[in-house]
């Protein structure tokens, strides 16, 4: 080759991506003769190799600096596809993990993981893994439909989702036959038609179309806005001490209370389409007990007539989900715009605490409800509902949630134990 030529990596992939094969090697092969432990260009030797069908000098070449703790992705991600090709998928695991540690978005690169447990034997792996790369492409507009996903894709992205379909229902079997054999199917009867629905195994029963539960719906509970106070026996013992929780929640305002944007953030773009109202006013502030079942100590310890109120209350205890209790803060000029919660087999309570006269409401399936200091209001929130505060004064509800009272018992049992497995198996798959 001529000296005075100075080979550079764009070059090689100039003339592989022309076909140039031979004259990409050449090029390459100079590249790692004067760098030859530098990683990318390893990587891209390997991709050369792969090009013309050497695959084991390719897995040969990268197999020592894959080894290396400071690998680099593009290395360590060859080197896996490599060995997944050469059909060592269980030598080629180690390899996709630690690229995904690196770049854990990189959802082609993850489907090509999950086909690699698969064809080790980890197939309950195998089917988070698969979720998990359908997800993270989905949610970035990709693999959505065959105009969303490239024509060499399509056979395995289909496939993937194929096994995921497969996988979750057998998963969701296997949380629901113990209950089954421990209540009888009838006991068990609307949560296995939740569960079908729920995994696209039954078509959807028409429903109420205000009713849009963004999670999980159980079709055979009666479709109804707000609750006839008469289902929640507890209304008096929590409504008997409105006044002490109202004294605690004014002693919060007062020092501060270390109240926090329920949102999360009040970031006026992030907020909009949750919170409208007056501009230079508009807030919706919290002060939990609860979030997403975690159970906030220190707020607990500084409204002691609070906290005991709530223990007289059958809160929805679900793990690292449920209960959700605050006092939700509502700003003057606020409007908390219309929306749809998750499950209709979780209802939300008001308490309300501090209700400035004028126009302040809750608004759920379209029938308006007027908030009276003292006096609970449920409702389903996977109704579309909304709230606003048209006053020029704070408006502050405690609000908890429990289940649905339609539900039996033994029905809240298994709810409970099919939720939280959900969960676990989001979180396996990086998602929540």
């Amino acid at each position: 080759m001529n000296a005075t030529v100075q080979p550079s990596r764009e070059e090689v992939e100039r003339h592989l991506a022309a076909g140039d094969l031979r004259r990409a090697r050449e090029l390459s092969e100079a590249l790692l003769a004067r760098a030859p432990g530098d990683g990318d260009l390893l990587a891209q030797h390997a991709s050369v190799l792969v090009a013309g069908g050497d695959w084991r000098a390719a897995a040969d070449l990268l197999a020592g600096p894959a080894a290396r703790a400071d690998a680099p992705f593009g290395l360590l991600a060859r080197q896996a596809l490599v060995l997944a090709t050469l059909g060592d998928a269980r030598a080629a695991i180690p390899s996709f993990r630690r690229a995904l540690e690196a770049r854990p978005d990189e959802f082609a690169l993850r489907l090509g993981y999950a086909e690699a447990l698969d064809a080790a034997g980890e197939a309950d792996e195998a089917v988070v893994a698969y979720f998990r790369a359908l997800s993270d492409a989905q949610q970035r507009g990709r693999w959505l439909n065959d105009a969303t996903t490239p024509p060499g894709m399509r056979a395995r992205v289909q496939h993937a989702m194929d096994r995921v379909v497969a996988g979750r229902q057998a998963f969701l079997m296997q949380v629901v036959t113990p209950h089954v054999d421990a209540f009888g199917r009838d006991a068990m009867a609307r949560v296995l038609e939740a569960v079908d629905v729920y995994l696209g195994m039954r078509a959807s029963p028409p429903r109420d179309p205000r009713q849009q539960p963004k999670f999980f719906w159980m079709p055979s509970l009666p479709a109804t806005a707000f609750f006839d106070r008469v289902l929640f026996p507890w209304y008096d013992a929590l409504e008997s001490q409105a006044g002490a929780i109202r004294a605690e929640l004014t002693a919060r305002l007062g020092d501060g209370g270390e109240m926090e944007p329920f949102l999360g953030t009040r970031d006026a773009a992030a907020t909009a389409p949750y919170l409208a109202g007056d501009a230079g006013s508009h807030a919706w502030d919290a002060y939990f007990f609860f979030r997403h079942g975690e159970r906030f100590d220190a707020h607990h310890a500084a409204c002691p007539r609070t906290s005991a109120a709530l223990e007289q209350v059958p809160l929805t205890r679900i793990r690292e989900h449920a209960p959700e209790v605050l006092f939700s803060l509502l700003s003057p000029r606020s409007h908390i715009t219309p929306h749809h919660g998750v499950t209709n087999t979780r209802v939300v309570t008001h308490l309300p605490l501090i209700i400035p006269p004028g126009d302040c409401a809750l608004v759920v399936g379209g029938e308006t409800h007027r908030w009276q200091e003292g006096r609970c209001v449920t409702f389903d929130d996977s109704f579309l509902h909304e709230a606003w505060n048209r006053t020029g004064e704070l408006r502050v509800v405690m609000i908890l949630d429990c289940w649905n009272p339609y539900l039996e018992e033994a029905e809240r049992i298994a709810l409970k134990d099919i939720v939280e497995r959900i969960g676990d198996f989001n979180a396996a798959a990086g998602l929540r």
